[in-house]
């Protein structure tokens, strides 16, 4: 069966209201979210935390068959500027979907990164990009063996999360979380707000205050 290439849904979200997530933290959206949309955490970036660039896209979907990579070869054709490639790989661990020759690739069109509930190779380059972001569930040195079979721009699960074209990528040292459109505009009020309230509560224990008072618990009983 050959590759298909599905056309990514047209979105409504304005650059704005997409941006205005871009400094918002992995931990305070899922905090947020609680149980829908953050991605396993065994998916992992590349680099040590704090050392690799923080992910944040709009999702190009990638469904693969391991040792076939099809799909990946075709979304190269597809991914753009500031998005984000995400193959589902099916947690496979004995072939790499994804190395330096194709990655790099995605950078020179401006690629934001990738996210591989699968496996990736050639990591020491791929760990030495500064602007661009890789997570990954398992490495491997073991190449793709075909390149017939897959889907682009369909939705994918990624580590036991479903991924549909045109979400919402985010991705730092704590995890990875994928948020639908709806999500994106209804969340980004509360996640401001939640921004504000722990740099208060910063500022509060600086301050000298207690623990318990800054975040508002009863007294404890002591015994």
């Amino acid at each position: 069966m050959a590759v298909t290439i599905h056309t990514r849904p047209v979105s409504d979200l304005t650059s704005a209201e997409v941006e205005a997530w871009r400094s918002v933290p992995v931990s305070i959206a899922v905090d947020l979210a609680r149980n829908g949309g953050q991605i396993d955490p065994v998916i992992r970036p590349l680099k040590p935390p704090g050392h690799q660039a923080t992910l944040f896209g709009r999702a190009v979907t990638a469904l693969c068959e391991p040792p076939d990579f099809g799909a990946v070869v075709h979304a190269l054709g597809v991914v753009g500027s500031g998005d984000v490639l995400v193959i589902a790989a099916a947690g496979n661990s004995d072939f790499a979907m994804i190395g330096e020759i194709l990655a790099g690739h995605l950078r020179n069109r401006g690629c934001a990164g990738l996210v591989c509930d699968g496996a990736v190779r050639d990591v020491a380059t791929l760990a030495s990009w500064s602007n661009f972001s890789v997570f990954t569930r398992h490495i491997t040195p073991r190449g793709p063996a075909s390149a017939e079979r897959g889907a682009v721009n369909l939705p994918v699960v990624i580590g036991g999360q479903l991924v549909s074209p045109g979400d919402l990528i985010l991705g730092d040292s704590d995890g990875l979380i994928a948020l639908v459109p709806a999500a994106v505009l209804s969340g980004i009020k509360a996640a401001r707000d939640k921004i504000a309230r722990e740099a208060e509560w910063i500022d509060s224990l600086a301050r000298g205050k207690s623990p318990a008072d800054t975040f508002g618990l009863g007294k404890a009983e002591t015994i």
